[in-house]
């Protein structure tokens, strides 16, 4: 059940980066980011409030529990972290094309696994090497493909933001497994949905407070805000491919190695899209790129 999860997860993750990329162009990234915050915590609203002051959501999927400010420390903690790797993330594609930058997030599995080779005793076998040489040979590719279209992988700070939001976001896999894995094993046990629903409440307060410092006094000499109808969507198919996520994570069996490793599949729905309405360019050598990314992940899973 958590693989079939992990899978949906995925699919919808790749639709999300091609709103986001969709939304950032030619458009300020800051008020982008803060409305998918504020729409992704008007989602969950409800369910916090439901859960605190009915019964109608008790043992449901749904149902929010409450918590004390010693757990929810944890989940601000979780909102600086995914709240950090999204700015990063959306300044980075919105400069980069998304072919480069979706096999890029791709190789989050290989530094989740270095991770929990780290920080939870496990420990590499064949396959799983294989996994990370390839996915090296892939960065190392892709950076060849990049000077084709003017893109230096040594000098270009986009490309510095989106490998530190990838760094970030697999930061953020292994501390979702430590939030909810159970305290007899080493975690915290916090419930899932409590997770999902106020770390976007958090980051949108955070994210406020970064419009109100930072964009809204310098708005008028940056580039200028526009609406546009994908940024709802951002934050519908990136609420529902972390409910999806988080609920693959809480199930008894699940392996964060694996789930992390398929939830970047999403690079191949991404990619189509890039291709198909972005127009980009070099798409066969890429292409290659990406397949040897796969390959990887296709070695972790297998070692896994």
């Amino acid at each position: 059940m958590w693989l079939i999860l992990a899978f949906l997860s995925a699919a919808f993750l790749g639709v999300y980066d091609s709103l986001k990329k969709k939304s950032l162009r030619d458009n300020a990234v800051l008020p982008v980011l803060f409305l998918n915050t504020l729409f992704s915590s008007l989602i969950f609203l409800p369910f916090i409030v439901l859960s605190a002051t009915t019964t109608a959501l008790d043992g449901t999927i749904v149902h929010v529990a409450s918590g004390t400010w010693a757990e929810h420390r944890y989940i601000v903690g979780k909102a600086l972290i995914v709240l950090s790797s999204w700015v990063l993330g959306y300044f980075g594609m919105k400069h980069l094309p998304l072919t480069i930058v979706g096999p890029i997030n791709a190789t989050r599995p290989v530094m989740v696994l270095v991770g929990a080779l780290l920080l939870f005793g496990e420990r590499l076998n064949l396959w799983q090497w294989a996994g990370v040489l390839l996915a090296v040979a892939s960065f190392l590719l892709l950076s060849r493909s990049g000077r084709k279209e003017g893109i230096d992988f040594k000098h270009d700070h986009w490309i510095y933001m989106i490998v530190g939001a990838a760094l970030l976001g697999a930061l953020s896999g292994l501390y979702d497994k430590y939030l909810m894995a159970p305290a007899s094993e080493g975690g915290v046990g916090l419930d899932r949905m409590m997770v999902q629903s106020w770390y976007n409440i958090y980051q949108c307060g955070m994210m406020l407070l970064m419009l109100a410092l930072l964009w809204w006094p310098k708005r008028h000499a940056t580039t200028p805000f526009h609406w546009d109808w994908a940024i709802i969507g951002i934050s519908l198919f990136l609420s529902t491919a972390d409910f999806l996520y988080f609920y693959s994570l809480s199930l008894p069996s699940a392996m964060i190695s694996i789930v992390s490793m398929i939830r970047r599949g999403s690079v191949v729905v991404s990619f189509i899209c890039g291709a198909l309405f972005f127009h980009e360019k070099n798409l066969r050598a890429k292409a290659i790129d990406l397949a040897l990314v796969l390959l990887g992940m296709l070695c972790l899973y297998i070692g896994s």
